[in-house]
């Protein structure tokens, strides 16, 4: 059974997880803030659990999404992008072999 506490926690999860990943990009921030609110508001009065359930689903999903997937990146000249990778989205790269090596 989802309670009124989960949907606020996941709802100012999903502020948080805005507020990181658009950092710094008014224009992003803005739109993300309305859209959530939007599809929160939209389906405040919704009372079957399992259409509640699976709205709570989505939402943590896209959180997961966001969190995981959005990286920024600046304009710096009329032909060159900047990007800017947060923390928790670089990751140890392991190196592709064509032919794997044997283990002594």
């Amino acid at each position: 059974m989802a309670s009124r506490g989960q949907v606020l926690k996941l709802f100012k999860l999903l502020h948080r997880t805005r507020q990181e990943v658009f950092k710094n990009d008014t224009r992003a921030l803005e739109a993300a803030r309305q859209k959530i609110n939007e599809e929160f508001r939209n389906n405040q009065d919704e009372t079957s659990e399992e259409k509640i359930n699976e709205l709570l689903k989505i939402a943590s999903d896209v959180e997961v999404i966001l969190r995981t997937s959005v990286i920024q990146a600046v304009h710096t000249d009329s032909d060159k992008i900047l990007l800017v990778p947060r923390k928790d989205l670089l990751q140890d790269n392991t190196p592709y072999f064509d032919k794997p090596t044997k283990n002594p």
